[in-house]
């Protein structure tokens, strides 16, 4: 990939994994609070919510865990292969490079369990 033989490159690559890594995170908030909102309208309208506006909410909600948890899982894949492609002077020797990859692992995995959770709950 590069022929520069320099560690911001590799630095450069990770802190686009985090930006990357944020956007899931806020998208997974996003669904988390849009789902929710059946409830609160519930809540604070003391009546029930018809079926077809707790659906909205919550396939909306849904959508949006599934999606971040797709961002998730796509930027780590994508760390990865550029990972492959850069030498060893590249990486700092002792170099962790795979947190921030199972980090976004693991929130996919929380983002899905919390869709699930919605879905059988409903």
């Amino acid at each position: 990939m590069s022929y520069l033989d320099d560690p911001r490159v590799l630095f450069a690559a990770e802190r686009t994994l985090l930006a990357w890594q944020r956007t899931a995170i806020a998208l997974m908030g996003f669904g988390f609070v849009v789902e929710r909102f059946g409830l609160f309208l519930r809540m604070v309208g003391n009546q029930p919510l018809s079926t077809s506006q707790r659906g909205f909410s919550l396939w909306l909600g849904v959508g949006l865990l599934l999606i971040g948890a797709g961002v998730a899982v796509v930027s780590a894949l994508q760390f990865r292969t550029v990972l492959r492609g850069l030498g060893e002077k590249e990486i700092p020797r002792g170099y962790w490079t795979n947190l921030g990859v199972w980090l976004n692992f693991v929130l996919a995995l929380v983002a899905l369990a919390l869709a699930v959770h919605f879905v059988a709950s409903a």
